[in-house]
């Protein structure tokens, strides 16, 4: 039997075992959860009260009444019934990926480098580069020294879900500092029209705000002094030279 064909039965026979009824009826329900993962729910329902359903997540049916646990063990014990529903999640997944294409645009990712200390580790320094609220979730982070592709000592998180339809993810380089050389973390999005690449500096903002104050608080100084010099000049009478008889 089809297992749609035995949902609608199974409606029909608690529609009549119960004496006043209202109504019967059966619910299908493509949902995403709190981690933007698709849950797929088959439920049956009799006078608005839940009592059975499908649950993609746990994979099986389960009975929320008396009347039905026995009916939900059959099902549970009948693969082709199973193997239908999970046809369904495909699909639900499928329909889900396909609207969200359509109603969501892809969001360009905010990307932010910094370096820690590498504990436990042969190497003094750890890159990591951070790479926040972006979507959709595919997206490839590289690093690179000198222009060439690192692959070694490198690790990277999977692609974490905000809750928000938005993903973060993390890529850590152990690496010696070595003089001159140039780090940078690549990352390829489809927001980006091409890789992006983010060079590492090893000198801070902070520090590099404090010399550009510095240095301006020196020109400025130095300009003071030129300045003052002029106008002293300028104010300053000539001598001249008496001859002597």
């Amino acid at each position: 039997m089809h297992p749609r064909c035995f949902l609608l039965l199974l409606c029909l026979f608690l529609f009549f075992s119960r004496t006043g009824a209202v109504f019967g009826y059966g619910l299908i329900r493509c949902q995403l959860t709190s981690t933007n993962d698709v849950a797929y729910l088959a439920q049956i329902y009799f006078n608005k009260v839940l009592l059975a359903q499908y649950n993609s997540t746990a994979g099986n049916f389960s009975s929320y009444t008396e009347s039905t646990k026995e009916i939900v063990d059959n099902l549970n014990k009948n693969p082709t019934f199973l193997k239908q529903e999970r046809k369904n999640e495909e699909t639900c997944r499928t329909d889900i990926q396909l609207a969200l294409g359509l109603f969501l645009k892809p969001v360009e990712p905010y990307v932010s480098l910094k370096s820690v200390e590498a504990a436990s580790s042969t190497h003094p320094a750890m890159l990591i580069c951070s790479v926040y609220n972006f979507y959709p979730k595919q997206i490839k982070v590289t690093w690179l020294r000198d222009g060439k592709e690192v692959t070694s000592d490198v690790t990277s998180t999977e692609e974490l879900s905000n809750g928000n339809w938005l993903y973060q993810i993390h890529s850590y380089l152990e690496y010696t500092p070595r003089f001159g050389e140039k780090i940078t973390c690549m990352v390829e999005h489809v927001s980006f029209q091409d890789p992006k690449l983010y060079d590492w500096d090893p000198i801070p903002a902070s520090e590099k705000n404090k010399i550009a104050a510095g240095t301006a608080g020196l020109l400025l100084g130095l300009a003071f002094l030129i300045v003052g010099i002029i106008c002293y000049k300028k104010n300053t009478p000539g001598r001249s030279l008496v001859p002597t008889s």
